[in-house]
């Protein structure tokens, strides 16, 4: 039996930061004490941002991203390709690709990948909105940056699917040898990807 050694408000605050991904439990104790011993320059500045995000951060209603601004500072930059929609699974994925900053393009998040298992079809999807985009005008192009996982291919396939019907082109991100990788330790489907998407030096 484990004595109590910490008043509730402490425990409370380790429950919730236990429930972040890659946070179990001893972890979430150091933050806590972490945050704890810096009240003043941490803990109080973090509790006034995580106020303002709950006061200000939402979806945008036209692509799924997070931003203080509706539609988000992507769908409202002239800037961007408007005939080239890039495909997420999850906003974290949105901000890779900004990070990399390889495209100057529009966005649409999924808000994951269909899993049948787990009760998530394309109704649990943001699925219908990305059909409504596509059919726009301007449209040319839809780049599927879904996840190389079992998952990841079962979406794009469906949503491959839903979109032969219209004059946009649907394309897919290249999937094989990293830049870096060496062959003896890459996997047998990396291997495989890489060998059907060889193509002319």
């Amino acid at each position: 039996m484990s004595r109590k050694i910490a008043g509730p408000e402490i425990e409370r605050l380790v429950q919730l930061l236990s429930r972040l991904p890659g946070l179990g439990p001893r972890s979430a104790r150091k933050a806590v004490l972490s945050l704890l011993k810096r009240r003043n320059d941490l803990l109080l500045p973090l509790s006034d941002a995580l106020q303002q995000a709950v006061e200000k951060i939402s979806e945008c209603p036209v692509c799924g991203n997070l931003d203080t601004v509706s539609p988000c500072s992507v769908c409202s930059d002239p800037r961007r390709d408007q005939s080239l929609i890039v495909v997420v699974e999850e906003v974290g994925d949105l901000w890779a690709l900004e990070r990399a900053n390889i495209v100057s393009a529009r966005y649409h998040v999924l808000g994951g990948h269909l899993s049948p298992l787990d009760g998530i079809g394309p109704e649990q999807l943001n699925v219908a909105n990305l059909l409504a985009r596509a059919a726009a005008s301007e449209v040319k192009e839809i780049l599927l940056a879904l996840n190389a996982t079992v998952e990841g291919q079962s979406t794009a396939h469906y949503i491959s699917d839903q979109l032969a019907a219209t004059d946009v082109t649907v394309s897919r991100l290249a999937q094989g040898v990293p830049i870096g990788g060496e062959l003896d330790y890459l996997d047998d489907g990396t291997l495989a990807a890489a060998f059907k998407a060889r193509r002319k030096l």
